[in-house]
């Protein structure tokens, strides 16, 4: 392995194995929308089925919008309140609706030959179409999963700290922030910002032990 192959790794490891689920942070650090908005757009590269890239982030960050979100995270209070932000992560049902714009964009940069985005977007419509609401709500959960993971990695590279939070009135969130709650369903909440208390570490069952080599 070269130098820069084993710096990569390294860098990567200190951001995964210093990653802390932090509920407490230092009032006084804001984060700017410019900074916010390079976070987004490194957690953004995660991958997605057919690349639809389903989801869709509320940055709650006002005084407003954090006592609109107060009374339904009625378990994570601290957090609301002292963090930088917190970003509602919803899955958008209408994905299929962005195929066109996104492949054609692709094209558009030269990430795609024309002839391939006229094969696979007719194919992918055709398949998704026919798709369930059930098996389609599952598959951007996953999608919006994986960049919800990613965003809270790329946070850390930044210097900042998160907590995922499922505690909340997921029936009521979409509206509460002017959403068609038929149309985005929410993921999870993170909260983002400088941590004020190390967060505690946490017991990771071995490799050996949730893992089979065939």
């Amino acid at each position: 392995m070269n130098t820069l192959n084993t710096q990569h790794k390294e860098a990567f490891l200190e951001v995964v194995n210093n990653r802390r689920s932090i509920r407490a942070y230092d009032q006084e650090t804001k984060i700017s929308k410019e900074e916010l908005t390079q976070i987004l757009e490194a957690a953004v590269k995660a991958p997605s089925s057919v690349n639809l890239q389903p989801w869709r982030f509320v940055i709650i960050e006002s005084d407003e919008g954090k006592a609109k979100l107060a009374p339904l995270a009625r378990f994570n209070q601290q957090q609301v309140a002292t963090s930088s932000a917190v970003i509602a992560v919803f899955a958008d049902m209408n994905n299929l609706d962005y195929l066109e714009d996104i492949y054609g964009k692709a094209v558009e940069l030269g990430l795609m030959p024309s002839e391939v985005r006229d094969n696979q977007v007719p194919a992918i419509k055709n398949l998704l179409s026919g798709m369930s609401d059930q098996s389609n709500r599952e598959s951007i959960l996953i999608d919006s999963g994986l960049v919800s993971m990613q965003l809270m990695l790329a946070a850390k590279a930044f210097g900042y700290d998160t907590n995922p939070i499922g505690g909340y009135e997921k029936d009521k969130i979409a509206e509460a922030f002017d959403l068609d709650k038929e149309r985005y369903v929410p993921v999870m909440l993170l909260s983002i910002g400088k941590a004020a208390e190390s967060g505690y570490q946490s017991y990771r069952m071995p490799v050996e032990q949730v893992a089979e080599w065939k």
